[in-house]
């Protein structure tokens, strides 16, 4: 059975993502396709514009056969870990091959740049103030984007685990928020949900117009700001991704700030970048420790969000080779299954009650199953 895996957000699933599914399709023509994607809080430290079981069943519906979760303590780190824990679990899913969209497309300079030992976590931060590594300055010709930089870190995940990595050609600039062309990305589509504009020549996702909230930061601020401003330092300084004083920097923006966006802006500095503001914000929300994210077991567990029938053929290969699959909530691990419930109790807090209900109530369920 030829397993392809490509790794995913669907923040919302857009025809950019249609495109790669389809290209995947064509360039590798495996059997069963698998997406690991990440659930309610996604790598740049943002909740999902939708909830996962919703982006599960668009993804099936489209071209993918299973869809495998990836846990949030790993789902809202850096690009280096984000990308090894994705490849992990592919790995772990029997999948020989990885296909990622790329800005400049160029696999074999990405490869050559894996090969180094470096940490590509900050890599563009580094490059723009010309503090970077010198043998990968010596490679690149310019600035490198999100997703090549995710591209290296699954190239380097690759190597670790035996999985050939190819490239698809990403369409779309990754922020830009032009909606006029079909293929528009995703921080377009949601800004335009949240402006009431109509996404239907952009997103097979019509269905999320019926939504009684987009969850962004505002809806979550209050929370995160009674936390930094009543916590104790000492326990803050617990939570894991908080460090270097971080703490202190966000608290005292905290005081002056009643707006998220303007919060994060403030926070923003030659040190912290949003995203990184954003993940640690997060891990406070989760209130994940350090001592939680250093103690998780090893990935030896399929958490499976959804499946058509050819991807149960690859549930029914795992059972034959004795790889754990988690169908229910019950099967996940229990590091892992209470960082999931607390995801899942936080994300749904910003809804109305039906919807609240709604989203926590299906964490506890079966997986998506579309009949094809």
């Amino acid at each position: 059975m030829k397993i392809t895996g490509i790794v995913t957000e669907y923040n919302p699933f857009h025809n950019g993502h249609q495109y790669h599914i389809e290209q995947t399709r064509q360039l590798m023509q495996p059997d069963v396709l698998i997406a690991v994607m990440s659930g309610h809080f996604v790598q740049r430290g943002e909740p999902a514009i939708c909830d996962k079981w919703q982006r599960t069943q668009i993804a099936l519906q489209h071209g993918v056969d299973l869809v495998i979760e990836l846990p949030v303590a790993f789902a809202t780190q850096s690009a280096q870990t984000f990308a090894y824990k994705s490849v992990e679990i592919l790995a772990l899913a029997q999948a020989s091959d990885i296909v990622f969209g790329s800005e400049s497309n160029d696999l074999q300079t990405i490869k050559e740049i894996a090969e180094l030992s470096i940490n590509i976590d900050g890599l563009k931060e580094s490059m723009r103030t010309g503090n970077s590594y010198p043998k990968a300055l010596g490679l690149l010709s310019g600035e490198y984007d999100p997703n090549d930089i995710l591209g290296i870190g699954y190239c380097k995940a690759a190597q670790s685990f035996n999985i050939s990595p190819h490239t698809i050609l990403r369409t779309n600039s990754y922020h830009s928020i032009d909606t006029d062309n079909p293929i528009a990305s995703a921080t377009a589509i949601r800004k335009a949900l949240k402006d009431n504009t109509n996404i239907s020549h952009m997103t097979p996702m019509g269905f999320l117009m019926e939504q009684s909230t987009y969850p962004d930061w505002q809806l979550y601020y209050p929370l995160l700001k009674h936390i930094l401003l009543t916590l104790p330092k000492s326990y803050l300084q617990e939570v894991f991704l908080v460090s270097e004083g971080i703490e202190s920097h966000m608290i005292k923006q905290a005081t002056k700030f009643d707006d998220a966006g303007h919060f994060i802006d403030a926070c923003v500095n030659r040190r912290y970048s949003k995203a990184r503001i954003q993940r640690t914000m997060v891990q406070l929300l989760l209130h994940n420790t350090k001592k939680n994210v250093r103690e998780l077991p090893k990935i030896d567990t399929l958490r499976v969000l959804g499946f058509n029938q050819q991807g149960l053929k690859a549930l029914q290969m795992y059972k034959e080779k004795e790889i754990k699959v988690a169908s229910r909530f019950n099967q996940i691990p229990l590091p892992y299954r209470v960082m999931e419930h607390k995801a899942t109790q936080v994300y749904a807090s910003v809804f109305d009650s039906k919807e609240k209900d709604r989203i926590i109530s299906r964490e506890s369920q079966g997986p998506v199953i579309i009949q094809r």
